[in-house]
């Protein structure tokens, strides 16, 4: 995606939540809160934007966005369970309607036994949610910012379905 298509993205969905009157929390681990900063790049963010989480240790997915500790220490952070209790614990920890997470392996290492490039995100909405698994290509800065294209185009998604039913695809 070029960056361009991905600003273009970002504007609907700032466009789309503000017509719905809905807010919008990130949870991140190997981001690093590029998607949040992604997000505040639209004029307008403010109206929609609650902020963000930058969750890149362990212990603070837990102590910052919900993530159950015994869980953490039984899967470790590169996981889908993980990925979904990062986005509805976003969600309440900054009081926003809609919370979207990211966690995974950007390498150069594997990590855990987690092959570079596994990514899980999550998009949760009234207590619930539902998480996507992605296998990136790609180095390091690839896999980030695959990560990030991923989740606009997964919210932009979530947010046009709620707005206007799903796709007739």
């Amino acid at each position: 995606m070029a960056e361009s298509d991905q600003l273009e993205t970002n504007r609907r969905i700032i466009a789309t939540c503000t017509r719905l009157g809905l807010s919008v929390a990130s949870a991140e681990s190997l981001t690093g809160g590029r998607f949040v900063a992604s997000l505040v790049d639209v004029p307008g963010a403010s109206a929609v934007v609650r902020g963000g989480l930058v969750t890149y240790a362990t212990d603070l997915k837990a102590s910052l966005a919900g993530v159950d500790a015994d869980h953490l220490e039984e899967t470790g952070p590169i996981d889908p369970v993980v990925a979904a209790q990062m986005a509805v614990g976003t969600a309440a920890e900054c009081v926003a309607d809609i919370g979207i997470s990211c966690t995974g392996v950007a390498g150069p290492e594997p990590q855990d036994d987690k092959p570079v490039g596994l990514v899980y995100t999550a998009i949760a909405f009234g207590g619930k949610a539902k998480v996507f698994e992605h296998e990136f290509a790609g180095d390091r800065e690839e896999i980030r910012t695959s990560t990030v294209q991923a989740m606009s185009v997964n919210l932009d998604e979530f947010v046009a379905e709620l707005a206007y039913g799903p796709s007739a695809e």
